[in-house]
């Protein structure tokens, strides 16, 4: 199902009740960009440390925004059948009053979106609005003291036209009279009455539903009644509450605390913090910790079927989809225990087409592939002996490896642990290229050298020398091997003793210091004989 603007705050009651009775919840996103190009070099890398690409992953988290969410609600009707309700939100940063976002798009992301049928209309004119407790402090503040702005310039040529209808219209108006505005979008509903309100001290405003406001001439006494009433329709908590837009329905999720599913989710989950939670901080452990705060247990499937691609005769494959329809094709659905997984009614649109890189259906991929790794691993553990519907709660025992473990893709560590220390890198040992005869040769150069052989990441040690890292050992082999006489190229398994240039200005210096300390004792230090 889709949801903006237009639909979503009729929606939300609804939505909280079924996050509160989920037995589980699966997030995608799409993003305007991924890896931002600024500064250089702030691409990942396998010689990256977790800190390190947290901090370059949070300088494109900033630059880019969110346009469409999926949320997929698993819910465990009954025995082993679950229920999803999965929705594609449409979301567009939120320009209710002083606010106003920044954000950068990535042509090639712009171009992925566009192949797969984003529907950029949706995003612009119908995104469901937003914001983190920082700009939610700033706009409250701005409402109390009534130093209101409008920074949409749209908004603006709407509430020009607005205030010239009502200001003519009042002059000559009797009192109780009233008109109407119509063709009002949510946000500029409230903006034309907390404008009107704010210029005219005769005038009262009330939202009539339906993109309208009704505007009343008052006397300032009624006015003074009228704006002290509990039934005001624009109170500071409905502007507010208006603007928050989707971070309402996220702060139900926090509150939840149910499992969130995500499949490579690291990029998800810096978003969730930066766009509806709080700007991210620069320090890569409080973000650690901010997350754990809010979701307690997250389940990374990247990771998962990492895991049981090691242990099962299944085709290597690491796409979404794949995944699932590997999955599916390898589970008996004869399986009294397999579990049955429905869309809802005003959801089967997924039943019936696929929607890759559509966030709901992706959403709904992810959570459907847990449920599916959980009951392929609860299977191996009992010997293939399951008994009757297991729970969910038993698929969670046999998960209990994976949890709170996202997926770290090309970096230091296979994943980050949300819930404690990251485990130590396990990759292949570093080599060590020296050139000889082949002057002037980059980084760049070095890297198409091997890439026809194998990938490598490269870093220039010093003048002559660059080190490799690959996350796989045959690699190394493989260029140890084919690499052996090779004209121009020495490559040696990297010692840090020898050939970090640190250790080799120490050994430098205080080689020096030796020779110049032997000079001086063998010139200075004979002893001296008198006659």
């Amino acid at each position: 199902m889709e949801l903006g603007a237009e639909g979503f705050q009729r929606r939300l009651p609804r939505l909280r009740g079924r996050v509160r009775r989920a037995a589980f919840l699966a997030l995608d996103m799409e993003f305007t960009g991924l890896h931002s190009t600024f500064p250089q070099n702030n691409e990942p890398s396998l010689f990256d440390s977790p800190a390190e690409r947290y901090l370059k992953a949070r300088q494109s988290v900033q630059r880019f925004t969110v346009p469409q969410l999926g949320l997929a609600i698993f819910s465990n009707e009954n025995s082993n059948k679950y229920v999803v309700h999965s929705y594609n939100f449409f979301l567009f940063p939120s320009t209710l009053g002083v606010t106003d976002v920044e954000f950068t798009l990535s042509a090639s992301s712009i171009q992925f979106l566009s192949h797969y049928g984003f529907d950029y209309n949706k995003f612009l004119k119908d995104g469901i609005p937003y914001m983190n407790k920082v700009q939610e402090k700033i706009l409250s503040q701005h409402v109390l003291a009534g130093s209101w702005k409008v920074s949409s310039a749209l908004d603006r040529d709407v509430l020009k036209k607005a205030i010239d209808e009502v200001t003519c219209w009042i002059a000559a108006a009797e009192e109780e009279e009233t008109m109407i505005l119509q063709d009002l979008s949510d946000y500029q509903i409230f903006e034309v009455q907390l404008v009107l309100r704010q210029a005219l001290q005769n005038a009262w405003t009330q939202p009539l539903g339906d993109k309208k406001v009704m505007v009343k001439k008052v006397s300032p006494q009624h006015r003074q009644l009228l704006e002290n009433s509990p039934y005001d329709y624009c109170q500071k908590e409905l502007i507010l509450l208006s603007a928050r837009g989707f971070t309402n329905l996220f702060q139900t999720l926090v509150k939840a605390k149910k499992p969130l599913v995500g499949h490579n989710m690291l990029m998800d989950l810096m978003h969730l913090h930066d766009k509806f939670y709080k700007p991210l901080p620069e320090s890569y452990e409080e973000f650690k910790r901010n997350i754990h705060n809010l979701f307690p247990v997250l389940i990374d499937t990247k990771t998962v079927t990492k895991s049981i691609w090691k242990k099962c005769p299944f085709p290597r494959v690491s796409n979404l989809l794949e995944v699932y329809e590997v999955l599916c094709s390898n589970l008996n659905p004869k399986d009294p225990a397999c579990p049955v997984i429905t869309l809802a009614s005003d959801c089967s649109r997924y039943a019936e087409k696929k929607s890759p890189h559509e966030a709901g259906y992706d959403a709904f991929l992810c959570g459907s592939v847990l449920l599916k790794s959980a009951h392929l691993l609860l299977c191996r553990s009992t010997d293939d002996a399951v008994e009757a519907d297991p729970s969910f709660s038993q698929y969670l025992t046999v998960l209990a490896e994976y949890l709170n473990k996202v997926n770290f893709i090309r970096g230091g560590v296979s994943s980050i642990n949300f819930s404690g220390e990251d485990a130590p890198c396990q990759h292949p040992p570093l080599l060590v290229v020296r050139v000889r005869g082949w002057p002037g040769l980059n980084e760049r150069q070095i890297y198409q050298e091997f890439k026809a052989l194998c990938r490598f990441d490269v870093r220039r040690l010093s003048k002559n020398q660059f080190i490799l890292l690959s996350n796989k050992f045959k690699h190394v082999r493989r260029v140890l091997r084919d690499y052996k006489h090779h004209p121009h190229l020495q490559i040696s398994v990297y010692r840090h003793w020898r050939h970090s240039p640190r250790v080799n200005c120490v050994l430098q210096v205080s080689g020096i210091v030796a020779l110049w300390s032997l000079l001086a004792f063998v010139l200075g230090g004979a002893p001296c004989y008198s006659f």
